[in-house]
């Protein structure tokens, strides 16, 4: 069913500009395409898009063989959307103002190296609050690579970590993710030494709270990722996105399969997950022409 934002856009696009049915139909198809993307791999509505995301979504699409034209296609499709939302007072800002084609050449997702992961990984301090709770939710992040909309949506009882697991519910499907040692070790300290100290209400369920005792925010968990990138000193564009395109990268060169990768991401489709074994062989082939000695 097609979203009340992106039907409206249509009727403007028709009544008002004017616009060929062939035009029409390009950048309805362009916009639903988008809010598919957004809905399956962000958990997030098309109102509530990020810069970020719009910027992932042009990797992705070129990752999948999509052509330079369509993705300067699909940019300029959803820029009138939002300037269409925008003029109409629905949304603050147009997320994908000022991005241009030009960024989708990156055609593979950004992907931290090993070295660069336990680098992030050690950026909060473990001295206070704020690093306890930073430190477990970065390390979870990786863990599981689980979305941030799933990480900030995750209830204290969604833990077991006696098992060694976290259980993670979004869209109506449950699934279960192990955890290794040095993340449960961050989580079991937080949730029972830290969290305890910051909620504020003693009946709040959610695992991962502000400074303020209420639940984390997406814009809030951002504004985390930037700081320990900034202090990592890592040049790589970080987003909670990296870590779990990371996630599924390392497991995949460490013998992982497809199928199962495909179970913790919580893809529905196969497909999605397959962009990260077009990953592995290009750093295989990087690999070979820097190492071989007649390549």
């Amino acid at each position: 069913m097609m979203n009340n934002d992106i039907a409206r856009y249509g009727a403007y696009l028709a009544d008002e500009k004017h616009s060929s049915q062939n035009t029409i139909s390009s950048y309805l198809r362009d916009v639903n395409q988008f809010a598919d993307y957004l809905t399956e791999h962000q958990e997030c509505e098309i109102r509530a898009a990020q810069p970020e995301m719009v910027r992932d979504y042009m990797s992705w699409m070129q990752g999948r063989g999509k052509s330079a034209a369509s993705v300067t296609r699909f940019l300029a499709s959803i820029k009138s959307f939002y300037n269409f939302l925008q003029s109409r007072g629905d949304i603050a800002a147009n997320p994908a103002k000022g991005i241009t084609a030009d960024r989708a050449e990156r055609k593979y997702p950004e992907i931290l190296t090993a070295k660069e992961v336990e680098l992030f990984l050690e950026q909060p301090q473990c001295v206070d609050a704020k690093g306890f709770r930073d430190h477990a939710m970065l390390e979870l992040l990786y863990a599981t690579g689980i979305r941030v909309s799933e990480l900030i949506s995750l209830n204290l009882d969604d833990l077991n970590l006696a098992a060694g697991f976290i259980r993670c519910a979004s869209r109506g499907k449950e699934r279960i993710i192990p955890l290794y040692h040095g993340a449960i070790k961050a989580l079991q300290d937080y949730a029972k030494d830290i969290r305890p100290q910051l909620v504020a209400d003693p009946a709040e369920s959610a695992l991962f709270v502000n400074m303020n005792g209420d639940r984390m925010s997406r814009q809030g968990f951002w504004k985390i990722i930037k700081y320990y990138q900034d202090k990592a000193g890592i040049e790589k564009d970080i987003t909670p996105h990296t870590l779990r395109h990371s996630f599924a990268v390392h497991l995949l060169e460490n013998g992982a399969d497809l199928r199962s990768i495909q179970e913790m991401l919580g893809h529905a489709d196969i497909s999605s997950t397959q962009i990260y074994t077009h990953v592995v062989k290009r750093q295989l082939k990087d690999v070979y022409h820097k190492a071989h000695p007649r390549a």
